[in-house]
């Protein structure tokens, strides 16, 4: 049985456990905080309604049984319990079967939110950790040996992630062929951070060099993933090092992080004793010989079957991978599991910002009395220095950014600004700055904004970090009706 497991990875699996863990952690953390408010009873897009209408086998949780915001905190609380035991280390101490558990429970408990939450999960880094934690579950304790099985089809998820991300962008917009695409990227991602300013104003040879980067890292070193070692070990380091960059210039929630830590899977111990000794010298000491620890019978049938069952499901995603028009971020199945990954498939080459603004004059038109919230994440005030958040996911700021696209979806966004007309405290606490503490305002309305990063010059002389033109008026001046109490949209 050498062939179904290994010592040689021990070091990866305790890596690979507790980081999936402490993604699991993040991620319940962010639903405590966000989601009642998102899509609570009172909430943006409520669950409710949702389950309403989309029946249970499309989208399987436990909200379909029953939804009440108490529930929604007790699964993120027993989520963050559980993950936290695991980054301790705690279930690994036992038999494989309570790691098994307490994974299979952190994936139940997350597939649940992500199936209910609609437009604000629907992000490619929610099923990639859904996937993850159901594959990490079937790793073992410290009972038994290392599954090389399970190790080579997480090596298939990085493979499927990187390569799929990096023949999107090849299929996609010209600015990733033509390498200018980093020309525009660091100013309108998503939620550019502290550091995206300085990188922005880097010379453009400089630019076209990251470009060049990610297509190598994205479309070669996939495969050597498979490679004997120490080369997979290699190859995992040089993906590494590209998400360390997309950590150190943009904020991405955790893909960049859970990607770090899958990538674990190709490095062996001998590779993580010798990075180890370059910080610590006494780690470089020779080790003996990898043993291989027991394989209980039913430990080896359960990991062969969930590993068969996988690569079944593959041919979706791997057929995928081969189409002309590849699709991004897609889920074959409703429990998430072996999916297709990708983003910016194209990149946009100006950034529009939805400026949201009150007042609480009896006259809309009254210009001196308008005063704008702020988001935590998204740009508003051109003086704000852009934040770091990841890898917390601010979901409303990202669906700001999409809105200002012309995201179709927008009836969150009718809520979100009765919500105001109605100083919901859930909706004001996702908010870094509420004008009207003391009262709701009477109008609220919305402005389109045409943003782009100061000059240095700009940056010295004005002390801002963006520049910003008015465009148009996304929503003109609403209020609510005198006799809407229920929270309906203006």
């Amino acid at each position: 049985m050498d062939w179904f497991g290994t010592g040689d990875y021990d070091i990866a699996r305790e890596v690979l456990q507790r980081g999936i863990a402490a993604v699991f952690l993040v991620a319940f953390s962010s639903a405590l905080a966000q989601f009642p408010a998102l899509l609570g009873d009172n909430g943006l897009l409520p669950v409710r309604d949702f389950v309403a209408r989309v029946p249970f086998g499309r989208a399987p949780s436990l909200f379909h049984w029953r939804y009440s915001d108490r529930l929604c905190r007790l699964v993120a609380w027993s989520g963050i319990v559980l993950a936290a035991a695991v980054v301790l280390g705690l279930p690994q101490l036992g038999p494989a079967w309570l790691v098994m558990i307490v994974f299979l429970l952190l994936f139940a408990g997350y597939l649940s939110i992500v199936n209910v939450g609609q437009t604000f999960y629907g992000f490619g880094w929610e099923s990639l950790l859904v996937e993850a934690g159901f594959v990490v579950a079937f790793l073992g304790s410290a009972d038994v040996a290392t599954p090389l099985p399970v190790l080579f089809f997480l090596r298939w998820l990085v493979f499927r992630l990187e390569f799929g991300a990096g023949m999107i962008k090849l299929r996609g917009g010209r600015e990733w062929r033509d390498l200018t695409a980093l020309f525009y990227h660091h100013e309108t991602q998503p939620m550019p951070n502290p550091v995206s300013w300085f990188v922005h104003h880097l010379p453009r040879w400089f630019h076209r060099g990251e470009v060049l980067a990610n297509h190598t890292v994205q479309l070669i070193a996939p495969f050597l993933l498979f490679a004997p070692q120490p080369v997979a070990s290699v190859a995992a380091g040089v993906i590494v090092l590209s998400q360390l960059w997309l950590v150190l210039t943009g904020n991405f929630a955790w893909l960049n992080w859970i990607t770090i830590v899958l990538a674990a899977a190709a490095v062996d111990d001998a590779a993580f004793r010798w990075v180890g000794g370059l910080f610590v010298p006494a780690l470089r000491a020779p080790e003996p010989a990898a043993v291989a620890g027991e394989q209980p019978a039913w430990f080896v049938v359960v990991v062969l079957a969930v590993t068969l069952g996988l690569l079944v499901l593959s041919y979706w995603p791997a057929r995928n991978l081969l189409r002309r028009r590849q699709l991004m971020n897609a889920s074959f199945n409703p429990f998430h599991l072996v999916n297709a990954y990708g983003a910016f498939g194209t990149v946009t080459k100006e950034r529009f910002e939805v400026v949201v603004e009150g007042s609480d004059s009896d006259d809309p038109r009254d210009p001196t009395a308008w005063r704008a919230y702020e988001f935590r994440g998204k740009p508003g005030d051109v003086a704000r220095v852009p934040g770091q958040f990841a890898p917390y996911h601010l979901r409303l700021d990202w669906l700001m950014w999409f809105l200002a696209l012309g995201s179709r979806e927008s009836r969150w966004f009718e809520v979100f600004l009765a919500r105001l007309l109605q100083g919901d405290r859930a909706t004001l606490r996702m908010l870094a700055h509420n004008p009207f503490a003391a009262a709701p305002p009477r109008y609220v309305r919305a402005r389109l904004f045409l943003y782009r990063f100061s000059t240095p010059a700009e940056r010295r002389a004005e002390h801002v970090w963006w520049v910003r033109s008015e465009v148009g008026t996304l929503v003109p001046p609403v209020r609510l009706p005198a006799d809407t109490e229920d929270g309906s949209a203006p």
